[in-house]
């Protein structure tokens, strides 16, 4: 039975100011939905709503899993439902190993406590996937860490949370050609029946490796233009300007 997750006319505020003006979308597990846009069109405001950061305030509409109203769920409720969200930009924690945080992370999301060696064995064979040295796991959580190395480590979270439906926030930016290519076919292999994925970008250059089923262009808050993966193309060869006149 698939699983749903559905934004119903949302309006949203951050710090007094309407950034979101009635967006309404359904991501079905099995589904990979790709947003584009612009800088300032309200894409990380959309991902944080998702998430329930405080900092951004549903003025109306609904965020809806399998038609259960969600919208007043703290983000650590949204993430034991199995909600995840890969940060553009990942706080660094002074402090706290990398192996401490995934391990909190996994015992808190699925409510019980991970057996020690199964833990290893599964971090270990994921490390092996993503090419990230075992020596990470001892490193402060994302304190020095390059722009690549924080964006492999989301989605090491990812993989290791296995959630149902996972909010992608522009994971392609600060990373290489090589880092690109690994980060986005890893995050291709967890396409599944029983997830759904919202996977926000600029470019099309993530999108060489991970084919969307439906692509939105959000301006001004809105989503004004839905298609197939080849409205991305189109936005590579076009870029925005026709979307927004259009639009104005």
């Amino acid at each position: 039975m698939k699983s749903t997750l559905e934004i119903k006319d949302l309006v949203v505020s951050v710090e007094g100011k309407t950034v979101l003006h009635g967006i309404t979308l359904k991501v079905n597990t099995g589904e990979v939905h790709a947003i584009m846009g612009r800088n300032g069109s309200g894409k990380t405001t959309l991902s944080h709503t998702l998430m329930g950061h405080p900092k951004y305030k549903v003025i109306s509409g609904q965020i809806l899993l399998n038609g259960v109203d969600i919208t007043g769920l703290s983000p650590d409720e949204r993430a034991k439902k199995r909600i995840f969200l890969a940060f553009q930009y990942p706080t660094a924690v002074p402090g706290v190993s990398v192996a401490n945080f995934l391990r909190t992370s996994v015992r808190s999301v699925r409510g019980d406590e991970v057996p020690a060696k199964e833990f290893r064995a599964l971090v270990k064979k994921e490390l092996a996937a993503l090419k990230i040295p075992e020596n990470f796991m001892t490193r402060s959580l994302n304190d020095g860490f390059s722009g690549g190395e924080k964006k492999r480590l989301e989605t090491l979270q990812m993989k290791l949370l296995q959630p149902i439906f996972a909010v992608l926030d522009e994971t392609d930016s600060g990373l290489d050609i090589d880092a690109l290519k690994n980060v986005s076919e890893t995050i291709e292999s967890m396409r599944s029946t029983e997830r759904g994925i919202l996977l926000i970008t600029h470019y099309q250059r993530m999108l060489n490796y991970i084919k969307p089923d439906h692509v939105h262009v959000l301006l001004g808050g809105r989503i004004v233009k839905s298609g197939g993966a080849n409205l991305a193309l189109e936005l590579e060869s076009r870029g925005y300007d026709w979307i927004h006149e259009a639009n104005t």
